[in-house]
């Protein structure tokens, strides 16, 4: 009998796909405003409903998660967010997507989830980072999905140990199941040099969380580190990109590259082989209904 669990669908690059496919200006590539504006709620309402659409039609649970990668005091100071500010805008990120699951009763099953993003910059390391300093920086963001009634939290896009170690901790504090989430160059290392495994074994060894993630990167990148090991069986989430640039290039990209949908759902299948436990799976930078659907095996009209 197999008694794997069942993989949960989850969304896409919901930057690049507002900004490139929708013409939206997110200024700081922050999408957590929108929740303010009557406009911008109906933009992520219909955002969220297509991956919803897609999980109904798989017949798969849904993980909804919050547009808060960008909701951290650093980037939402720049676009005018305070500690209380943010505080309301993370609860109502988590009520807003509770209120949408709740509304589908063609789904298997629904969650909500949060999401953190780095302090710094998610394509670049600028050093290692303190643990206990990273914890107390992102256990106010984990406080706050928690009171709005989030099931996890997921971090996306880290680049170095400190900081992923610091959010497994604030999260254990708290208590709330929380997904690390790295990112990796198109050697299959972090940005600072570090293998996945290397990087995976040593927040294992801190502060293990409920799963890691591995985000932003095309699946030829991640190939490119693949190394045999136990670290394999603790990726639960997988959201990769739909270019094969490096991050450098993508970062001064003017158009967007989104691929082609069917062939990174055929560049991915050696990594669902790879990973025996992944529970989460979506897209990341470029990828947008269209290439979840097609990893999922649902053809979008």
């Amino acid at each position: 009998m197999d008694t794997s669990p069942r993989r949960l669908v989850t969304d896409g690059g919901l930057e690049t796909d507002l900004i490139f496919n929708h013409g939206l200006d997110l200024p700081e590539f922050a999408a957590f405003p929108l929740l303010d504006s009557e406009s911008g709620r109906a933009v992520l309402h219909d955002y969220y409903t297509s991956y919803a659409d897609i999980a109904a039609r798989a017949g798969a649970p849904l993980l909804l998660e919050a547009p808060t990668w960008r909701a951290n005091p650093d980037h939402a100071a720049l676009v005018g967010y305070d500690a209380a500010a943010l505080d309301r805008i993370n609860q109502e990120a988590i009520a807003f997507l509770s209120e949408l699951g709740s509304t589908r009763d063609d789904l298997a099953a629904w969650e909500v989830g949060g999401t953190l993003g780095p302090r710094g910059d998610g394509y670049r390391t600028d050093g290692p980072i303190d643990p206990e300093v990273a914890a107390a920086y992102h256990r106010p963001q984990i406080e706050s999905f928690q009171d709005a009634g989030a099931g996890r939290v997921s971090v996306l896009t880290l680049t170095e140990i400190g900081e992923a170690i610091g959010v497994a901790r604030a999260a254990a504090d708290v208590g709330i199941p929380a997904a690390i989430g790295f990112t990796v160059e198109t050697d299959g290392r972090l940005p600072d040099g570090t293998t996945l495994a290397d990087a995976i074994v040593a927040v294992d060894a801190d502060t293990p969380p409920a799963y890691f993630i591995v985000n932003c990167a095309h699946p030829t990148h991640i190939l490119a580190g693949m190394t045999e090991g136990d670290w394999r069986s603790r990726v639960g989430g997988l959201r990769v990109n739909s270019s094969t640039q490096s991050h450098a290039e993508l970062d001064e990209a003017e158009t967007l590259d989104d691929g082609d949908p069917a062939q990174l759902a055929l560049d991915q299948q050696p990594l669902l082989d790879a990973f025996p436990n992944l529970q989460v799976l979506g897209g990341c930078c470029g990828t947008d209904a269209r290439h979840v659907g097609a990893m999922w095996g649902v053809a979008l009209s």
